[in-house]
């Protein structure tokens, strides 16, 4: 009997270390961006999500996840998180939770976005939905920004890797690739300003072997050639990068910062620390690369995206 109370203490403590280790984002307020019957870019073919370890493999309805600061701390700005991995999965723990939870510490209203991936069989056109699914979302919290205590023109957009890529385009895209015939087709889908960690891009003229992420995601990339795309009507960014990245070269990061200086975009910044590896995160980063929240933060208030709490 001793024994078995032992086995079960054991089996309990097990199963409450693994629930620790769950993510809180299906927690949060769910907002759906589009009517799951009329989808667009969508075969319209019957199929769920596919989630495990706190990553999404399949993702049945684009949709975002609601972080908000409280309500005395909001300053009237809001960031979508596109979470990254590689184009076939979104590690949406590491590299979207945890960045919601930090803009919630200096007043700014959070976003995660889950969106179609470029490996699903159920996609018209595979290699075009995930920035569609960002544009909506874009427009989706600009029409709504008044519920949220939201600025409208003080939204922004954040991801790592290929999450990083996604906002770039987004913000070059001229085309608006989320149109579905409602009342969002008229809203804006830019956004007001773009954080990159570690991007992946198509460079133009960039004399390095890049990594060929096959199929439809090496066309989504091929698609959008960052730097010849940006022009004045850019919205400022700001890169994040180390040397040391092995999947994702910094020259993608300066051929950004460069282009986005000649078009007169002289709000963005560039900053690339010698240590980090690939997709930077918040916490535990070497020597001066733990600096990069901070200055993430400092340059949101330079821009005057965040700066005094709403009354």
């Amino acid at each position: 009997m001793k024994k078995l109370a032992t086995v079960i203490a054991i089996f309990v403590f097990a199963t409450m270390c693994v629930m620790g280790q769950e993510s809180d984002l299906f927690q949060q307020k769910r907002i759906d961006l589009y009517d799951i019957d009329n989808m667009p870019n969508s075969k319209g073919d019957n199929h769920k999500d596919s989630i495990e370890n706190n990553r999404i493999w399949r993702v049945e309805q684009p949709r975002m996840y609601l972080y908000t600061p409280g309500l005395e701390e909001r300053t009237g700005a809001a960031v979508i998180v596109i979470p990254g991995g590689g184009y076939i999965k979104q590690a949406y723990e590491t590299a979207g939770v945890s960045f919601a939870k930090w803009l919630n510490t200096f007043g700014v209203t959070a976003f995660v976005l889950l969106h179609r991936l470029p490996n699903q069989d159920d996609l018209i056109d595979p290699s075009i939905a995930p920035v569609m699914d960002a544009q909506r979302a874009v427009k989706w919290v600009r029409a709504h920004a008044a519920e949220y205590d939201i600025d409208p023109d003080k939204i922004g957009l954040m991801g790592c890797s290929a999450g990083a890529h996604i906002t770039a385009c987004v913000n070059v895209a001229k085309e608006d690739y989320s149109r579905c015939n409602d009342e969002l087709d008229t809203v804006s889908c830019r956004p007001d300003f773009a954080i990159l960690v570690s991007p992946v891009a198509k460079i133009e003229g960039l004399n390095i072997k890049q990594r060929d992420w096959g199929g439809d995601a090496q066309r989504l990339v091929d698609r959008f050639p960052i730097n010849t795309m940006i022009d004045e009507s850019t919205a400022p960014m700001l890169m994040i990068h180390s040397s040391n990245d092995r999947t994702v070269t910094p020259f993608n990061s300066v051929e950004i910062y460069k282009a986005l200086l000649q078009a007169g975009v002289k709000k963005s910044s560039l900053h690339i620390f010698p240590f980090g590896g690939h997709s930077i995160s918040l916490r535990s980063q070497p020597g001066s690369t733990a600096l990069w929240p901070a200055i993430a933060e400092a340059w949101m208030r330079e821009l005057e995206m965040i700066g005094e709490v709403r009354k």
